[in-house]
């Protein structure tokens, strides 16, 4: 058999044919092999179509007898949408399994390979544990908790300015790094900005990415006192947008973005007129939002790590220095008083993309 950390390599790109699809589900890859031959692939593509292990076997057909499944998820083991995978896997004759992680969700977590132990099929787990898990994050942290994975992106020049001290930002980053983000934001199921940000931007927050057939992520206006009219791109109809505001707002702002067909979800506002991020992270994750970007500007990505929403950043650093008393840092707000309540972050792998480096960080809060 081929090398298996190959195969499961080959399992987790067939998943991210999942991409903007899968969620709430899990993205899940599979390869079935007979020997040295392939001779089944599948992946998931959304909740009510077949899961990665039956589009592989099926693909399979007799080949599957005796043959060896990888796959980059446990298999399911109990009834939703579809039947679960364990009884397909077994039903084909699968002679082993190789998983790179168990499931999270608790209706599986170890039940799927216990019943294939039970039906005399070896089990194997841990094959790239790390990058199967980083596949399906988002999932991971939505089935265990009902909240969103959120992931704060920021980009800033060398010298932590996110902007000259005439309010320019465009470009900060390199063109290899603007694709990367709508990577993230194909992976996304909503993107969150600030008002600030929409009135400097305009932005339109969807993803433009060659080949991509998933769906538009929800794009999120906050808007504490209806600041942001509706001529902007957020409203062109192009991907669905909801604004989150506060009583401040004025009924008439309310009534103008509903108009153009955008959803108004109202909050108690924190700290004068701020929207408490932590309810709309909460109301996020009720609407099966798996995993959410944070795309706003200083303002609210600090607020966002005042209140502890944040999971992970990602930080995109320019080759560029910009200096100025007045120009904006990458974080602003209030930040902190001392040095010693500074907010501490895991930084789990700095790399270059393009001319940039791309620093991710884990964020490390109460949970």
């Amino acid at each position: 058999m081929a090398d298996q950390g190959e195969l499961m390599r080959r399992a987790m790109a067939l998943a991210s044919n999942g991409l903007g699809l899968a969620s709430p589900n899990p993205m899940v890859g599979a390869v079935v092999v007979s020997g040295d031959r392939v001779v089944g692939e599948g992946w998931h593509e959304g909740p009510g179509t077949p899961h990665a292990e039956r589009m592989a076997l099926a693909e399979a057909g007799a080949n599957a007898r005796g043959a060896t499944l990888v796959v980059s998820l446990e298999p399911c083991s109990h009834h939703g949408r579809t039947p679960p995978c364990t009884d397909a896997i077994v039903e084909a004759g699968i002679g082993r399994v190789v998983a790179a992680i168990r499931d999270p969700n608790p209706l599986v977590d170890g039940r799927g390979f216990a019943i294939l132990g039970a039906a005399s099929i070896p089990v194997e787990e841990g094959v790239l544990a790390d990058e199967a898990a980083e596949l399906i994050a988002g999932f991971a942290k939505h089935v265990t908790t009902g909240l969103p994975l959120v992931t704060l992106k920021m980009a800033g020049s060398l010298d932590g300015r996110a902007a000259a001290s005439d309010g320019s930002s465009r470009w900060i980053s390199g063109e290899a790094a603007r694709a990367d983000v709508h990577r993230m934001r194909a992976a996304s199921d909503a993107i969150v900005v600030g008002s600030g940000t929409v009135l400097a931007d305009d932005p339109a927050l969807t993803v433009r990415l060659d080949g991509y057939r998933g769906r538009p992520p929800l794009r999120v206006v906050v808007d504490g006192t209806g600041r942001v009219g509706t001529a902007g791109r957020l409203f062109d109809g192009s991907a669905p947008t909801l604004v989150a505001t506060t009583h401040v707002a004025s009924t008439s702002a309310r009534e103008d973005w509903e108009a153009a067909s955008a959803e108004v979800a109202v909050f108690e506002p924190g700290d004068g007129t701020r929207v408490p991020l932590a309810g709309l992270v909460e109301l996020l994750g009720k609407r099966g939002c798996t995993s959410t970007l944070i795309e706003g500007g200083p303002t609210l990505a600090w607020a966002a790590l005042e209140e502890g929403v944040v999971d992970r950043i990602v930080l995109y650093v320019a080759p560029k220095l910009v200096g100025g008393e007045r120009a904006v840092g990458v974080l602003a707000g209030r930040g902190v008083a001392t040095i010693a309540d500074a907010l501490p972050v895991d930084i789990r792998r700095v790399e270059r993309v393009g001319e940039d480096l791309k620093v991710v960080a884990d964020v490390h809060r109460d949970r």
